[in-house]
C-alpha cells in the first residue's frame, strides 16, 4: 500500500527558508514522475515543481528561482526546498504524483509565512 508522508513545515518570516521532505513507503519514487503541490486556503490544489522519474525538474513561474526539488539519495525520499518565502507560500504541501491517477494523498505539511 502506498503512502505519502510530508513533514518540514512551519512558521517562517518573509525571506526565510525551509525544506520540506516526502517520505514515500510501497513504492520507489524514481519510478515516478512526482511533483509537490501546495493548496492555500479558498484556493485549488495546484502544482509548483516536478521531478521526472529520470531527474529532470520543472516549476511553476510563481516559484520559479526560489524553489528546488529534488530527490535524497534513499529511493523513498523527496524534497522541496524553498528559498525567499513570500506571504503568497503560505499553504498546506503536498508530494503526489504528476500523471495519472494519484496516490492516496497525505495530509500535507503547512507552511505559514508571515512576521
Amino acid at each position: 500500500q502506498v503512502q505519502l508522508v510530508e513533514s518540514g513545515g512551519g512558521l517562517v518570516q518573509p525571506g526565510g527558508s525551509l525544506t520540506l521532505s516526502c517520505t514515500a513507503s510501497g513504492i520507489i519514487l524514481s519510478d515516478y514522475n512526482m511533483g509537490w503541490y501546495r493548496q492555500a486556503p479558498g484556493n485549488q490544489r495546484e502544482l509548483v515543481a516536478r521531478l521526472s522519474s529520470v531527474g529532470l525538474p520543472a516549476y511553476a513561474d510563481s516559484v520559479k528561482g526560489r524553489f528546488n526539488i529534488f530527490r535524497g539519495s534513499a529511493n523513498n525520499m523527496m524534497y522541496l526546498r524553498i528559498d525567499s518565502l513570500k506571504p503568497d507560500d503560505t499553504a498546506t504541501y503536498y508530494c503526489n504524483k504528476v500523471d495519472g491517477a494519484a496516490f492516496p494523498w497525505g495530509q500535507g505539511t503547512q507552511v505559514i509565512v508571515s512576521s
